[in-house]
């Protein structure tokens, strides 16, 4: 994943200013660097694994007649413990842990996250019901782009899709920091044309959130 520098969070912050000149829209990003920590999961496919696996070749080596020295039933659990304790600790790091956890439990997980951030970031009491969250989350790979009512009353939700699919392929390749300048641009184009500037105003703060570990729990 992808850590963002300081002067590239304050790029993408200019970026979202120079696109409300434009626009009555209320944009504010925010990057995860995932949308949960999966505590279960390690344990759960350490559980399987060490549930399965040593009993299946005991009972297979009995089968065959084969003389191992682990068959035993006191052996096999022992077996099994230690290889519990193996892979749980395994399971954990970050690039196995990720291939673990199954997509729509990752999208679900991310989803909810998104959601929850744009009524923390007060997305929902802008003035005019502009608010636009763009969202991410890097483990998951996870990119979302949601709106308030003010904005949805005038485009489909189908006209983000593009943009988010750009960007979470930018996200894939590691180019977080360009995806989300390119995503608040594409965005502004279709703001201004849309939701054009009234009146000069700032609701909002125009930059990257970055979420910690105590965002997420």
């Amino acid at each position: 994943m992808s850590l963002l520098k300081e002067h590239e969070q304050r790029e993408v912050g200019e970026a979202i200013a120079r696109v409300e000149r434009d626009t009555d829209a209320e944009i504010v990003t925010v990057l995860a660097p995932r949308a949960d920590d999966y505590a279960y999961i390690p344990l759960l496919w350490a559980g399987l694994v060490a549930l399965i696996v040593p009993g299946a070749l005991a009972l297979l080596a009995g089968w065959f007649g084969l003389d191992v020295f682990w068959t035993g039933p006191w052996i096999v659990l022992l077996v099994q413990w230690a290889l519990f304790a193996v892979l749980a600790i395994l399971f954990r790091r970050p690039g196995i842990i990720t291939h673990l956890i199954p997509r729509h439990v990752r999208f679900w997980r991310a989803a909810n996250l998104a959601r929850r951030q744009f009524l923390e970031q007060n997305l929902h009491r802008t003035e005019a019901g502009t608010g636009v969250l763009i969202f991410v989350s890097e483990a998951e790979r996870y990119v979302e782009i949601l709106v308030d009512h003010g904005i949805s009353q005038r485009l489909d939700n189908a006209v983000w899709a593009e943009i988010v699919a750009d960007f979470t392929q930018k996200v894939r390749e590691g180019h977080t920091q360009k995806g989300f300048i390119d995503c608040v641009e594409a965005c502004g184009m279709i703001l201004k044309t849309h939701v054009p500037a009234t009146h000069e105003r700032d609701e909002l703060p125009n930059r990257l959130i970055v979420l910690g570990q105590n965002d997420i729990s």
